[in-house]
Order: structure tokens, then C-alpha cells, then sequence
């Protein structure tokens, strides 16, 4: 079995699908390797935090296309301005314990796109820092991130979601993604073509 890496930003709606579908699959298997979620800082990368417009459209498209039965409680009035705290956060608790690590990337993600609440607020990321016993001192300079990207950048990483497993990798295998002659986002779940991807990795 191999290890099943994703490099992902935490406000990214299409790594959160992504990863919701690869946890499925990994837990359909009966396998019970975590799945390391490693930063991918769309804002360092852009120059620019997310758009939370950018990012409702997006979601919308999914929501109405892929993914009705997700991203049910997400408030663009509560998007985050940042996502560096919460990414550094989620590296070093995968330092301590993968499986913790694991469990608190998606509670980040959950905690956003079902629930609306702004995980960049200093009270959420207190109180997950306390649950996950980090001290969130000792990860302002957000070494993890940026040591996540550098590591990201050599090994070819394309945006947000890339999954690697073993010698393979492909960006974001679970949703085919184009634009129409309009501009707007026409969105096809890859089922076949993840599950191969997964399958291989996993079992």
C-alpha cells in the first residue's frame, strides 16, 4: 500500500470534493492509512488571498453540478482572508500523529463549507489548537507551509487539489473541469478515473 499525498488549500471548494471522495474511497477499501494533506498556499502562490466571490461560484457550480449534498452551510460573508494560520496548524499536528493530522484538515474544511464560520478567526483557531494540543506560537512562522510548498514546487505540483501516490500523480482526479463559450464552469465527476487512481494506491 502506498501513502496517498494531496497538496491542497485549505478555501479550495474543488480539494475539499476531492478529498471528500478520496476518504470514501480509502474507508470503502477497509484501508487504514491516513491520507497526508499537505499546503498548497494559494494565496503565496497568486500574490493574493481568494476571491470569497470567486469562491461562491465556484461552489455554486459544484453544488448544482457534482456535488448537491455538499458545501450546504458555506457563508461567503465569513470567508476567510487567509489560510496560512490554519495550514500551519494542520502541518504540525501531522507531524505528531497523521491520523490527527488527517482528522483536522477536513475539520477545517467542514468547519468552512458546511458550517460557515470564518477559520482564520483567532477564537476557532485557538480553540483547535488547545483540542489538538499545538501551540499555535510556535507555528506563526508557518515553517510547515512553506517547507510543504517548496517540496510542492520541485515535485511538480500543478494547483489545488494534486494527488501523488507512490510514482504516479495527477491534478485533481476526481472532476473533469472546462469553461463553456460563455465563460461559465462546466463541471463532470471522473469517477472511473479517480477510483483507478485510488485503487491502485490504496489496496
Amino acid at each position: 500500500m502506498n501513502n496517498l499525498e494531496v497538496y491542497a488549500d485549505l478555501w479550495c471548494p474543488f480539494a475539499y470534493v476531492g478529498l471528500v471522495e478520496a476518504i470514501a474511497q480509502r474507508d470503502a477499501t477497509g484501508a487504514g492509512t491516513p491520507i497526508t494533506v499537505r499546503s498548497w498556499p494559494l494565496e503565496l502562490i497568486n500574490g493574493e488571498p481568494m476571491s470569497a466571490f470567486k469562491a461562491q461560484a465556484n461552489i455554486a457550480a459544484l453544488r448544482e453540478q457534482v456535488a448537491p449534498r455538499l458545501f450546504a452551510g458555506f457563508r461567503p460573508e465569513n470567508f476567510p482572508t487567509s489560510t496560512l494560520a490554519g495550514l500551519s496548524l494542520v502541518a504540525a499536528v501531522y507531524e505528531k500523529d497523521p491520523e490527527q493530522g488527517e482528522a483536522l484538515s477536513m475539520e477545517l474544511r467542514e468547519l468552512l463549507f458546511e458550517q460557515g464560520i470564518d477559520i482564520n478567526d483567532e477564537a476557532v483557531l485557538a480553540e483547535l489548537a488547545a483540542r489538538y494540543a499545538v501551540d499555535l506560537k510556535a507555528v506563526s512562522k508557518h515553517e510547515g507551509v512553506m517547507n510543504d510548498w517548496g517540496e510542492g514546487q520541485k515535485r511538480g505540483v500543478k494547483g489545488s487539489p494534486h494527488f501523488f501516490c507512490g510514482e504516479s500523480d495527477m491534478f485533481c482526479p476526481g472532476l473533469n473541469i472546462k469553461k463553456n463559450s460563455d465563460g461559465q464552469l462546466c463541471i463532470e465527476e471522473t469517477h472511473e478515473r479517480v477510483e483507478e487512481f485510488l485503487r491502485a494506491c490504496l489496496v
